[in-house]
């Protein structure tokens, strides 16, 4: 089977430091696909990477076609769309505004109810919430923007960068089952996580990060064994955080 994301000998720089050191892996199409490592192993690189936002060497394809020379913009119209890490929504701006930023210049004007209508099935509180400023929302209810903006796009893959981040067990297992939802939709889902436990009940596909290189993949029960047996960056690895 042709994988739908392909990433071949990856290298990212933040000007002369080198983040991600050689970094290969594959991403099938449909599910949901989770990469695991501590802080500082190169799993947000890896999506700005992929999205086009860092300088980077080596090979990235999507649907077999080179994205090195691609802009940011381009990325976002061919179908990959970035959750990015820390929620990043509009405070001062309703849920309505921070969506139509995230559907602009993707859409034509006749379908935007249409994006709306879609997110908001996914979110329910969203389309109550839907004149309220991002700011006021809870933890739980801006991460939902933030993907729920993503999605506006209507991509075919979909980038989710630290979902569970400083957000209480609770909400995140209510956020994954979010994410469960889309993907049964039909959409492709790459998440990276520090926390082991909740992504990899619900995802097909696995793989460890560390110091920017893939370490493991393989499927998550496979996974779950090698973080039950070794110690990432000093923490548990079932944590990794």
């Amino acid at each position: 089977m042709t994988a739908l994301l392909e990433v071949q000998g990856l290298e990212a720089f933040y000007g002369r430091t080198k983040a991600l050191h050689g970094l290969s892996f594959a991403m099938e199409k449909g599910g949901i696909t989770t990469i695991l490592g501590a802080n500082g192993a190169g799993k947000t690189t890896t999506l700005r990477a992929i999205s086009r936002m860092v300088r980077t060497t080596g090979t990235i394809r999507f649907e077999g076609e080179p994205l090195e020379r691609k802009a940011t913009e381009e990325v976002v119209q061919l179908g990959i769309a970035h959750a990015p890490e820390g929620r990043g929504t509009f405070v001062h701006l309703t849920v309505e505004e921070n969506l139509r930023l995230g559907a602009w210049g993707q859409r034509e004007r006749g379908n935007i109810k249409e994006d709306f209508e879609r997110v908001f099935g996914y979110f329910p509180v969203l389309r109550e919430r839907r004149r309220q400023a991002a700011g006021t929302l809870s933890g739980g209810e801006q991460q939902m923007l933030t993907m729920a903006r993503a999605l506006a796009t209507e991509p075919a893959v979909l980038l989710i960068d630290e979902l569970s981040m400083g957000l209480a067990p609770i909400i995140v297992e209510e956020l994954y089952q979010h994410v469960r939802n889309i993907a049964a939709q039909g959409l492709s889902i790459l998440i990276v996580e520090q926390f082991a436990h909740e992504i990899l009940g619900i995802a097909d596909r696995a793989g460890i990060m560390l110091h920017g290189r893939m370490l493991h993949s393989g499927p998550p029960a496979f996974i779950a064994d090698e973080l039950a047996g070794a110690y990432l960056g000093g923490e548990p690895a079932s944590h990794l955080g």
